[in-house]
C-alpha cells in the first residue's frame, strides 16, 4: 500500500441487491465541470458493480427508474449528468433530483465532480478537445461560464470530489471506499495536507495545525514524514498536542452522531501544516488511529506524500 492512501475497516464488498419494503435502491448522479472527471467516476462505479449511464437527458431520468424498470435492474445505478446533457438546466436538474428524494424507494447521492480553472484549462489544452460552452469564446470564459451556470446544481449536492491534485487512480480508489458498500455507516476521511499546495476544495472540516512545533527545522527529520515514528513523537511531544487531541476527539464524539442522523454517508476531516509533509500527517494519522480504535470506519489520505 502506498504512501498517500490508507485504509482502516472499509469492505470493498460490491453493493448487495436486498428485498423487503424497507430496501431503498441506491442511486448516484455524477455531474459537476467538464473536465473534472465525470467520465473516469462513472467507469469507478461501473467497477464495483453499478449500472451505469452516461448523458441521460434530463427529462428521462425518472422514466429510466420508475417502477417497472427498476424491477429489470438488479443493481444500484449511477447516471452521469452535465451541462452537455441534451434539455439540461440548472433548474430542471434541481427539480428532478428534488423529486426523486421525495421517492420513498430510492437513496439518492448527487456527488459534483470538480477541479480548479487552471486544472481544467490545462486538461482541455492537452486534450485539444473542444469546451462543450466553448462556441467561439477563449477556454477560460467557457470555464466560468458554465461553473457560474453549475452554481444552483452545487447547492443541492451530497458530496464533492475535487480532482485537481488526484489522478485518476486516487479518484477511483475514493469512489470504490465511498460507495463500494451500501451502508448506513458514516465513513470519515482524515486528510493531510500543505497550505504551500492550497487547502483541499472537498473537505468538509478543515483543522490549521500549524501552531505546532515544525520538523522541517530539525536536520535529522527534514527528510522524514509524518509516518515515521521519529517526526511522530516529535510532534507528540509538543506541550499543545495531546489538549488539541482531546479536543479534537471531543468535537467529533459531539458532530459525528448528529451528521449520521442527518443521513450523510461521508465526512472529510483536514489537517494542514506548511507543507502537508510532517505536522498534518503525524496528526492525521493520530487522530485517525484513535477513532478507529473506538470503532469509527475511517480512510486515511495524505494528499502532499508521493505526489511525484
Amino acid at each position: 500500500m502506498d504512501d498517500k492512501v490508507k485504509k482502516t475497516k472499509v469492505s470493498a464488498s460490491p453493493p448487495k441487491a436486498r428485498t423487503g419494503t424497507s430496501f431503498k435502491r441506491q442511486l448516484v448522479i455524477v455531474t459537476g465541470l467538464s473536465g473534472a472527471g465525470k467520465s473516469a467516476a462513472l467507469h469507478a462505479f461501473e467497477d464495483i458493480g453499478f449500472q451505469a449511464v452516461d448523458n441521460l437527458p434530463l427529462t428521462m431520468v425518472e422514466a429510466l427508474i420508475d417502477d417497472q424498470n427498476l424491477e429489470s435492474i438488479d443493481r444500484p445505478v449511477v447516471i452521469g449528468i452535465d451541462s452537455r446533457t441534451l434539455h439540461f438546466s440548472p433548474d430542471l436538474f434541481v427539480e428532478v433530483q428534488k423529486r426523486l428524494r421525495a421517492r420513498k424507494d430510492l437513496r439518492l447521492h448527487v456527488l459534483f465532480m470538480d477541479a480548479s480553472d487552471d486544472v481544467l484549462t490545462k486538461r482541455f489544452s492537452e486534450t485539444r478537445r473542444p469546451h462543450p460552452l466553448g462556441d467561439r469564446q477563449l477556454l477560460r470564459a467557457a470555464i466560468k461560464q458554465e461553473r457560474d451556470m453549475m452554481t444552483v446544481v452545487r447547492e443541492n449536492i451530497d458530496g464533492i470530489l475535487d480532482t485537481s491534485t488526484r489522478r485518476g487512480a486516487e479518484t477511483r480508489r475514493i469512489i470504490r471506499r465511498r460507495f463500494a458498500k451500501e451502508s448506513d455507516d458514516l465513513i470519515v476521511t482524515f486528510m493531510s495536507f500543505g497550505f504551500a499546495h492550497g487547502a483541499p476544495r472537498d473537505a468538509d472540516i478543515v483543522l490549521d495545525v500549524r501552531f505546532l512545533r515544525n520538523p522541517h527545522y530539525v536536520a535529522s527529520l527534514k527528510s522524514l514524514t509524518g509516518r515515521d515514528d521519529a517526526v511522530s513523537n516529535y510532534v507528540r511531544a509538543d506541550d499543545a498536542f495531546p489538549t488539541f487531541l482531546d479536543k479534537v476527539q471531543g468535537l467529533l464524539s459531539f458532530l459525528l452522531p448528529l451528521y449520521q442522523a442527518e443521513g450523510k454517508a461521508y465526512l472529510t476531516i483536514a489537517f494542514g501544516c506548511t507543507g502537508g509533509q510532517h505536522r498534518s500527517v503525524a496528526t492525521a494519522e493520530a487522530v485517525a488511529g484513535q477513532m478507529a480504535i473506538d470503532g469509527l470506519a475511517v480512510n486515511l489520505y495524505h494528499r502532499e506524500l508521493s505526489s511525484s
